[in-house]
């Protein structure tokens, strides 16, 4: 009997095994809330293995017995394997019911570490739905910063940016706006200033003392793709000192010098994520915090 357990790499690697490269994957995300638990926790676990044709079957906000139907008519058409996260109990043991009929793999993502928490904090769960999207105080707090990162963008609103709590710089295509908005989601007031080749930084940027000033700085050839990409998207010629190899990389040495000079953390983006980036911001500011104390 199929039984609902804790994922691991191991069992998604068991439901791939012996299968030809061209056979095509069926993995349904069944969720009572907006399935972001899910799609992270597969993203991940997925990443994990080349070679394979994988098809995502998201279902979000299953809270009743006819959305959960409806849901399982769908992998009963392209059987896989199924992750789920479902409080309500009923709706639970319905779920597992029926996969156990289709003999369709299916896994509680959240079953280990509730179980686990229950014993230590020594008490049961609530089972309430989608409590982690609560509107609360910290919510609040997550869209403040957005609507801070927002305004402060690109050197905007240079008067208040001592007021961030991060401030990241670098040449233009450093990635720097969509690493501030993933820190706002995250709670965090990022503003962004960009330097331009030939022009000094900013006043501002220079006199910010509250906040951890952050350099990023990327690999001139990755830089020029970047930008070469860029002006091919917007239609503009291609011959400038924008993406003249040259004078990218006296930019970059510039950008880096200045780094150096005022003792900014630096980050090398030419490879990373723009997760990857934030999480390195994230391991600066609690370094600085704890050097604080």
């Amino acid at each position: 009997m199929k039984t609902a357990v804790m994922p691991s790499l191991y069992m998604l690697a068991q439901s791939l095994a012996d299968k030809p490269v061209s056979h095509k994957f069926h993995v349904h995300l069944i969720s009572d809330s907006t399935g972001d638990t899910l799609n992270a926790m597969a993203t991940a676990a997925l990443a994990q293995f080349e070679n394979v044709d994988v098809q995502i079957h998201p279902y979000a906000l299953v809270r009743s017995e006819h959305q959960l139907t409806r849901a399982l008519d769908h992998v009963a058409i392209a059987p896989g394997m199924v992750f789920f996260t479902l409080a309500n109990e009923v709706l639970r043991d319905k779920l597992i019911a029926r996969c156990d009929g289709m003999l369709v793999e299916c896994v509680d993502v959240l079953e280990g570490p509730v179980s686990a928490l229950r014993q230590f904090l020594g008490t049961s769960e609530s089972h309430k739905v989608g409590r982690q999207h609560q509107i609360d105080q910290r919510y609040l707090e997550r869209i403040e910063a957005l609507e801070f990162t927002i305004q402060h963008d690109d050197g905007q609103s240079l008067a208040t940016l001592n007021d961030a709590q991060v401030i990241l710089t670098g040449a233009s295509r450093t990635s720097k706006t969509p690493t501030c908005v993933y820190l706002a989601i995250r709670g965090v007031k990022a503003a962004n200033v960009p330097l331009v080749a030939g022009m000094p930084p900013p006043p501002a940027l220079l006199a910010a003392k509250n906040p951890l000033i952050v350099g990023l700085w990327i690999s001139p050839d990755r830089l020029i793709q970047v930008r070469r990409n860029r002006l091919m998207a917007m239609g503009h010629a291609k011959d400038s000192n924008y993406v003249d190899p040259d004078a990218v990389r006296a930019e970059i040495a510039a950008t880096r010098q200045l780094f150096e000079a005022q003792g900014w953390p630096m980050i090398d983006v030419s490879r990373r994520s723009i997760e990857e980036t934030s999480a390195a911001v994230l391991n600066f500011m609690a370094d600085r915090k704890d050097k604080a104390t």
